[in-house]
């Protein structure tokens, strides 16, 4: 088969117009399930600060008539605080883009800044689950949210075989958790002794969150939330093969498993959600800066820290294998 002689075809010509579509394609991670299930809260100042309670134990009480009464001790509540954090991000895009013609956007610095708004939302969540110390911050020192691993001292499993030994912080925010040199993998044995000690001191977690990895372990749970089954017309018109564990019943309560991107492989949280709180002392604000150059320049700011209402509400597994 041959064309014709001194056939013009489409590799001879010129000025072909591109064909670009007009739809820009992006499957990047942009989930934030723990930031976005916390209660937001005010703060009206860079040290944030609550108080939490408990009740005295339970114990014999029983009076003869006429009984001269004497009060009991009572205690205080405690003090907690925590220091807000500022999360900045920010573009530049020369003026000259403002005359070019784009596929996908019609404006560079407006798309740049819809992407930075969901980049920085994933930055808040990551240092909400950080194992990080509050910093108080100074003139050349950024303040420091405490994440997560902070607070929970009363309902943890951790390992303490190796050097050094893992260890429980002070529970105040003011230092980290110890990480265990040797990691113990994450087990159905060390996830119910955890509920179990959560519902001890009155807890009601209702969400899990945890790796990819760990949640393939938490697949291995016996019990019939994880039994594979053959689930015909009713879904999707074909026969499918069932593999998962959205939801936990124990005699201790009953969770929702919930897979997190941002919180380190090695942890596993067991949290009651309404016990966390983000207290926001300057919401999401897109602020155009100052102009100093051909350019224009837009930031993203937030400031805020993470509020643990009361830590006995929630718990953790850490020290878990990751590989």
């Amino acid at each position: 088969m041959a064309q014709p002689t001194n056939t013009f075809d489409s590799y001879d010509a010129v000025g072909i117009r591109e064909d670009l579509s007009d739809i820009i394609y992006d499957v990047s991670p942009e989930e934030t399930p723990f930031y976005s299930k916390c209660k937001k809260l005010k703060a009206s100042n860079t040290y944030h600060e609550w108080q939490t309670d408990t009740l005295r134990a339970s114990a014999a009480n029983a009076h003869v008539e006429g009984d001269e009464i004497t009060a009991n001790a009572r205690t205080a509540t405690t003090r907690q605080g925590n220091y807000t954090q500022i999360f900045v991000d920010a573009v530049s895009v020369p003026d000259t883009d403002s005359g070019l013609r784009k596929a996908g956007r019609a404006s560079e610095i407006a798309y740049q800044m819809l992407k930075t708004a969901k980049e920085q939302k994933l930055d808040i969540e990551k240092a909400l689950f950080d194992n990080n110390a509050r910093v108080a911050g100074g003139s050349t020192t950024a303040r420091e949210l405490a994440g997560a691993p902070a607070w929970l001292i009363t309902n943890t499993d951790f390992s303490s075989d190796g050097t050094p030994a893992g260890s429980d912080p002070t529970g105040d925010g003011t230092d980290a958790r110890t990480d265990d040199s040797t990691q113990e993998a994450f087990s159905q044995t060390r996830f119910d002794t955890v509920m179990q000690s959560i519902w001890e001191e009155g807890g009601k977690p209702n969400t899990v969150y945890l790796s990819a990895f760990q949640m393939n372990k938490a697949l291995a749970f016996t019990g019939m939330n994880n039994q594979r089954s053959t689930i015909g017309a009713s879904v999707g018109g074909t026969n499918s093969v069932i593999n998962a564990v959205d939801v936990y019943v124990t005699p201790w309560g009953t969770v929702d498993f919930m897979p997190s991107r941002e919180n380190r492989s090695r942890d596993v949280f067991i949290m009651q959600d309404d016990m966390w709180s983000v207290a926001v002392l300057r919401p999401t604000k897109n602020m155009e800066l100052a102009k100093t150059s051909d350019s224009t320049r837009r930031a993203i700011v937030t400031e805020l820290t993470l509020v643990c209402n009361n830590e006995k509400a929630s718990g953790g597994v850490f020290d878990c294998t990751t590989s």
